[in-house]
């Protein structure tokens, strides 16, 4: 049988999913020790002990001069910025999705004028938007907005136009006008890929996020990972890495059940 017919068992399946996982670990272990041999002081690859140490003083010990949990604070207040930007943005994707992909006019004076602005690289904007929006909490949920809306408008909008033109006719046929046919014809189907086009720009909204944030805040976790880079505390930015990682797959893991509940008809997708 060619192996492109072969599907793993749920043990090597579980054990290639791990393997990668595996396999940095031990390229990082053996590159700390390999440079903690040569220098017990280095910083740049501190061994998982110390790692672990400085987690374990990060999510408890409160700070001296505020007298919180700055981990856990700087975490709300990230996901925060997060959740109102990727809102905005997954509400403007589906409303201008829905209004490219069902009306030919609509599609003629706005596809092309999409399709320039995705180009466009967000980042590059951030300097216009500190000076047009300040260094506030506005600035930063705006660049997330930006930066992922293009994005959810032009994967949405396609997904409304690949819906056979038959149910269209159909509802159509039964007297239903374009309101109705976007309500009850096109929304159902584009809402399980909203779902998965908003997993997909996860990544780059946090990107924004922690961008914005390095620049302009005093709180946030990207604020935090930037200030203490100076004092090479890689421990610390080590920490805070992981912490965001666990963060965007948990958010990740959610929406996928939210997806798999919600639509199960849907194919599991990503």
């Amino acid at each position: 049988m060619r192996l492109i017919n072969r599907t793993p068992g749920p043990v090597l399946a579980t054990f290639l999913a791990l393997l990668p996982f595996v396999l940095v670990l031990v390229a990082y272990v053996i590159g700390s020790e390999i440079r903690l041999a040569e220098n017990p002081a280095d910083k740049l690859l501190p061994a998982l002990s110390s790692i672990a140490d400085t987690a374990e003083r990060l999510f408890t010990q409160p700070d001296k001069r505020t007298g919180r949990i700055l981990l856990w604070h700087d975490t709300a207040i990230s996901l925060q910025r997060l959740g109102i930007g990727v809102a905005i943005s997954a509400s403007i994707g589906l409303g201008a999705g829905l209004l490219i992909g069902l009306f030919p006019h609509v599609r003629a004076g706005l596809a092309g004028f999409i399709a320039v602005v995705s180009m466009v690289p967000p980042l590059a904007l951030l300097p216009i938007l500190f000076i047009t929006f300040g260094l506030g909490e506005l600035s930063k949920v705006v660049l997330i907005v930006i930066g992922i809306t293009p994005f959810l408008i032009r994967d949405l909008s396609q997904r409304v136009i690949e819906i056979p033109r038959e149910q269209i006719v159909k509802a159509e046929t039964l007297g239903a006008g374009s309101g109705v046919i976007a309500l009850r014809v096109a929304l159902p189907q584009v809402l399980p890929r909203l779902i998965q086009a908003v997993r997909l720009s996860l990544g780059p909204a946090w990107l924004f996020l922690i961008a914005a944030e390095a620049i302009a805040s005093d709180l946030g976790l990207g604020y935090r990972i930037f200030l203490v880079r100076r004092y090479l505390a890689m421990d610390v930015i080590l920490t805070y890495v992981i912490w965001i990682t666990f963060l965007a797959f948990v958010i990740d893991f959610l929406l996928k059940k939210l997806s798999k509940r919600a639509f199960p008809w849907m194919e599991e997708g990503l």
